[in-house]
């Protein structure tokens, strides 16, 4: 089959490597979308925890193609997203259903070879029905499921008001949630005014943009500050400001992903002296099924975040763009 890979990092091509089998609990998806995620871009510069060479890709959907002896619940021609993570069900955190802390975790794309290529395997536990979702949609069912967990993680209360600092796909993602979660007011900033204007189109309360008057516009929009400010760049820079920005009592959402070894520094006497609460949420946490929800209800838009659609034998392109075209948001593959 034809493949992207990660030869080592910084170095990435297209290659055709032997069909993958699928053992007896597993599912074998032929893949029609999938994206990249910022992950990849940290696995492509080897600041995540990665083992190469590797197919990466865990943002993705497809059809059932082949499934194996023990597998129940799918059959051929079923439409399907699957959860990357693979936890043991074994260990201390599985045994207190925190799967997504698994001291023994497998994740497709990171550790095992993933979805940039023309099939797939997942086990049949991390396989979820997508029903008449085009596959465009399912395949960023996985970043939303992200979302989600973080959500139940920071417990939002209703009336709360939250700060985004940035509008990427994440960010808006953010966005529609955290309405639907109940905030009454979600502003997001950004350094591009065009992602601000697609935040807002999404139902951003107030956009600003990142720039020498961002912190005057965020006093006139929230004097007292902000319950919820989450951090959606991965920039440990921007996530500093974020306790700029907090009210007393509020809440620091540490969502997006810094590179591995990096450190933030935050006031400590101000989170001590606000009660303050420091919340951090990593990847999913059986998320996918109220994902899956929020998509098919039109609670939640996904694909308007597609800018860029390439076939795979574009993946070098594609990581350019993701990494470097300002006008990007969501680039994902069509295989």
């Amino acid at each position: 089959m034809k493949a992207a890979r990660f030869e080592q990092p910084g170095q990435a091509v297209v290659t055709t490597v032997p069909d993958p089998t699928p053992g007896p609990d597993d599912v074998l998806i032929k893949v029609h979308a999938a994206g990249i995620c910022g992950t990849d871009l940290h696995i492509f510069k080897g600041e995540y925890e990665a083992k190469y060479p590797l197919i990466p890709g865990h943002e993705f959907s497809g059809e059932v193609v082949a499934v194996g002896a023990n597998v129940r619940n799918f059959r051929v021609g079923d439409r399907v997203t699957g959860d990357p993570n693979i936890p043991c069900n074994r260990c201390d955190y599985c045994q207190r259903n925190e799967p997504n802390q698994c001291a023994n975790i497998e994740n497709i794309g990171v550790t095992l070879n993933g979805a940039f290529a023309e099939y797939v395997v997942v086990p049949e536990s991390c396989v979820f029905s997508i029903g008449d979702l085009s596959y465009r949609a399912a395949a960023l069912v996985e970043p939303l499921a992200c979302v989600v967990w973080g959500l139940l993680q920071v417990q939002i209360q209703p009336g709360d008001t939250a700060l985004i600092l940035g509008a990427g796909p994440m960010g808006c993602l953010l966005v529609q949630s955290l309405k639907q979660a109940g905030a009454s007011q979600v502003v997001i900033t950004d350094v591009a005014p065009w992602r601000l204007e697609l935040a807002a189109q999404l139902g951003a309360s107030a956009t600003v943009l990142a720039d020498a008057g961002e912190a005057a516009a965020l006093r006139r929009l929230a004097p007292d500050g902000f319950n919820i400010v989450v951090d959606a760049t991965g920039i440990p820079a921007v996530l500093e400001t974020a306790f700029n920005y907090v009210k007393p009592r509020g809440k620091v959402w540490v969502f997006g992903v810094t590179p591995r070894g990096t450190l933030a520094h935050f006031p400590a006497y101000e989170v001590f002296r606000k009660d303050l609460k420091i919340v951090g949420s990593f990847a999913v946490n059986r998320t996918f099924p109220q994902a899956i929800a929020l998509v098919q209800s039109g609670a939640v838009q996904v694909e308007p975040l597609i800018s860029h659609e390439l076939p795979l034998d574009g993946f070098c392109d594609g990581l350019e763009i993701a990494a470097n075209d300002p006008k990007r948001v969501k680039i994902q593959f069509q295989l």
